[in-house]
């Protein structure tokens, strides 16, 4: 896909292929103005049906299905051009791999990098506010804070006057009225400031040198990519900060992904105190303004490190040098609505097709990423202790059989003890209960009715702070009933299970001189927030924290030497692929917090199945153990990374219409010696947002290219108008 002029060859003169991104199969064959040239990438205003749409040059004008040119007749002409760069070649590039690996439209995959409409139009000029005359001849104390402002620094905006001086705009706007103040042009955005590469970083000892050695030479030495392994607190941020560091000086950008980037206030200050500047960051808490003016700044090659969520991977860097996923086993990484990829995978496709390399960073890998650096696919870099004085926590099991809480209470006495020792000794605990809310179930204790969401099929979660009964799956909110909706009995309504919200009642009635917070994703509204709580934790502003697993994402808090294990067992059950090594990923994850300084941690973990092999492992520190088990059985049944899994979820609001259509293509699904196809079968979330939901599972061996057999498969039914069919490919979680 050359970038030369697409009128250049005759038989196509005047004709280029745009890709719109909306829902559309492919690109459009659109005429060129004449006395115009555009080359593949270019941003162009065209017309589709009645309106005028945004689309990208995709390649030189089509042909129709017999080969000869589309009739030229019937081809409308490109309206316009944007002043934007092209979209870079290994964007275009990487739009048609994913949109092919996961059987997406290529129009839906666009949209992902032109997420911004508004910035594809310049700027707006900033008006600002200087001095141009003599003070006005009534001088308020208002207008006087104002103009105090104005002669100590530079022009600033009516608002930023405003907010600074503690006025109303109108006050900034009497000022210029009186011809004390006149409004300046601004550049239209503050440019990003470029992190410092030569700035030196913390010392590092001899392993991580060794580390960040090896990454570093991978930088501008082509395609590859390296699997960060290193325990909690090994310091893997600060090795792979030194790749980065190569990427800035030589001339390129950096992409560092993480999975939930609002909570990670303390990653952005480690990255400003070793390059200077904070990154540009990427996620959905931005505002428009901020992500129109990320998105023009990336696509210009002005930020030249960007930190963000799965999404800024489709971001246009023209100039991209190395890519980081951070936590690179975490879930979130996985995007489940609209075109479904695993972010992780499609950075390792991202790096291939642009050339560069692929950093993975892990204190628990996944067992893919395992595999592949087993067999040499990625290069293995291993840092097997903490840095400094740190050391690992002692972990310990507490059998819930033989050491149970008092009834209605949900700490052993012995985590009990523990955390009454934490607290008298000035250290800090965390008890990590993976439940939101009060309680997951609510039920009536006269009719057993247990309240559910009247549009998914799962149970209402009780928020009693917030006095709402909700959905976690949709966002169903309702008051909590005064009688039982089934039997209509008063006051039979019972809570049943701990949420963090019950267990903070309990902490609280037991240690009530202690400063308690609930850490959970619905407690922190944006990444401000998340900051705020945790830099109480680092300065030490709180004795016990409550959290779910938005704790586990990597925090560093000196003073934290207890972890707490409320469930142990939650997430063991059920037949889910992953269920093991997830729940071993996260609970070594919420271990890893404890005794990260010079105070020893420990780690509780209360559990009715001491010897189940995840609770095994990580009381004995047998990860690798573990792991080749783990292997051992997915490689005997042929499951992934051993094999092939493709989810085909039928879903919509008529059950006989789902059924139905899942019927038909199980008829007509590939079975061969090594393909196999199971279902349909209701899906375990059978309702979602009220849409019915049936699901079909492919599996096939690793040598089987999947994807032409689902196309023929889904060409082969018609489904009804009201059911949508979902592919997806390598799926992570099976609800």
């Amino acid at each position: 896909m050359p970038d030369t002029p697409a009128n250049q060859d005759s038989e196509d003169d005047g004709r280029v292929r745009v890709l719109i991104p909306l829902p559309l199969p492919g690109a459009y064959d659109y005429r060129l103005p004449p006395e115009t040239d555009a080359i593949p990438g270019q941003v162009v205003r065209v017309p589709l049906g009645r309106r005028t749409v945004r689309g990208v040059v995709w390649d030189q004008g089509g042909k129709t299905a017999d080969g000869t040119p589309v009739d030229a007749a019937k081809l409308r002409d490109i309206a316009g051009f944007y002043d934007v760069p092209p979209l870079p070649e290994a964007s275009r590039r990487f739009v048609d791999w994913v949109a092919a690996y996961t059987l997406s439209l290529p129009g839906s995959v666009l949209r992902m990098c032109m997420s911004v409409p508004d910035a594809l139009e310049p700027p707006r000029p900033r008006i600002a506010y200087a001095r141009a005359g003599p003070d006005p001849d009534r001088l308020t104390p208002a207008r006087g804070r104002v103009l105090e402002l104005v002669d100590a620094g530079p022009p600033r905006t009516q608002s930023d006057l405003a907010e600074a001086a503690a006025v109303t705009p109108g006050v900034v706007r009497g000022l210029e009225k009186a011809g004390t103040l006149a409004p300046v042009e601004l550049p239209p955005d503050r440019p990003f400031a470029c992190p410092d590469h030569a700035r030196p970083g913390p010392a590092l000892s001899d392993e991580q040198q060794a580390a960040a050695d090896t990454l570093s030479a991978a930088v501008g030495d082509g395609f590859s990519v390296s699997l960060l392994e290193g325990v909690t607190g090994s310091g893997k941020t600060e090795v792979y900060f030194e790749a980065i560091a190569r990427a800035l000086a030589d001339g390129k950008q950096a992409l560092v992904l993480l999975p939930e980037i609002a909570l990670g206030a303390q990653w952005l200050t480690r990255f400003e105190d070793r390059f200077g500047v904070r990154p540009a960051e990427w996620h959905s808490d931005l505002r428009a303004g901020q992500r129109r003016r990320t998105w023009r700044a990336v696509a210009f090659g002005e930020a030249r490190v960007v930190v963000g969520a799965r999404s800024a991977l489709f971001l246009p860097y023209p100039e991209l040098g190395l890519v980081v996923v951070d936590e690179e086993h975490d879930a979130s990484f996985k995007q489940e609505d609209g075109v479904i990829y695993s972010a992780r995978d499609m950075a390792v496709v991202r790096g291939q097709v642009g050339s560069i390399p692929v950093v993975l960073a892990s204190a628990t890998p996944s067992l893919e990423t395992l595999v592949n650096a087993g067999t040499g696919r990625y290069r293995h870099v291993h840092l097997p202790n903490r840095h400094g004085q740190a050391e690992l926590p002692a972990i310990e099991t507490v059998d819930l059989r033989a050491d149970p809480p008092p009834r209605g209470q949900w700490l052993s006495p012995t985590l009990h003890d523990a955390v009454r020792a934490t607290l008298e000794s000035g250290e800090q605990t965390l008890l990590f209960l993976n439940r939101r809310g009060y309680a997951p179930l609510t039920l009536c204790s006269t009719c057993g009715h247990r309240i559910e969401c009247p549009s998914c099929s799962a149970w209402l979660v009780e928020h009693r702070l917030a006095r709402r009964l909700q959905c976690h799956h949709c966002g169903y909110s309702t008051r909590l009933p005064e009688t039982c909706p089934q039997c209509g009995d008063e006051d039979s309504l019972k809570a049943c299970g701990p949420g963090v919200e019950r267990l903070a009642e309990e902490i609280t009635a037991e240690f009530p001189d202690a400063r308690v917070a609930v850490m959970a994703s619905d407690t922190l509204h944006g990444p401000q927030a998340a900051a705020e709580f945790i830099r109480r934790i680092a300065e030490y502003e709180l004795d016990l924290i409550i959290g779910t697993q938005v704790v586990a994402k990597g925090h560093h808090f000196p003073l934290l030497t207890l972890v707490g294990v409320i469930d142990a067992d939650l997430g063991l059950a059920g037949g889910d692929l992953r269920a093991t090594e997830r729940t071993f990923q996260l609970l070594s994850q919420v271990a890893g917090r404890a005794g990260r300084a010079a105070h020893p941690g420990r780690v509780v973990l209360q559990t009715y199945m001491p010897d189940h092999p995840v609770i095994a492992a990580l009381t004995s520190g047998d990860k690798d153990g573990f792991l080749a088990r783990e292997a051992d059985g997915r490689r005997a049944a042929g499951m992934p990374p051993f094999g092939r899994l493709v989810a085909v979820i039928v879903s919509g609001p008529n059950l006989e219409s789902v059924q139905r259509t899942a019927a038909n293509l199980a008829r007509a699904a590939p079975r061969t010696d090594r393909v196999q196809v199971f279902g349909p079968a209701p899906a375990p979330l059978s309702m979602l947002r009220g849409r019915h939901r049936v699901r079909l599972l492919l599996k096939a061996s690793r040598s089987v290219a999947v994807q032409p057999l689902l196309r023929a498969w889904m060409n082969a039914v018609e489904p009804s108008n009201d059911v949508r069919v979902q592919i997806d490919v390598d799926p992570y979680a099976f609800q």
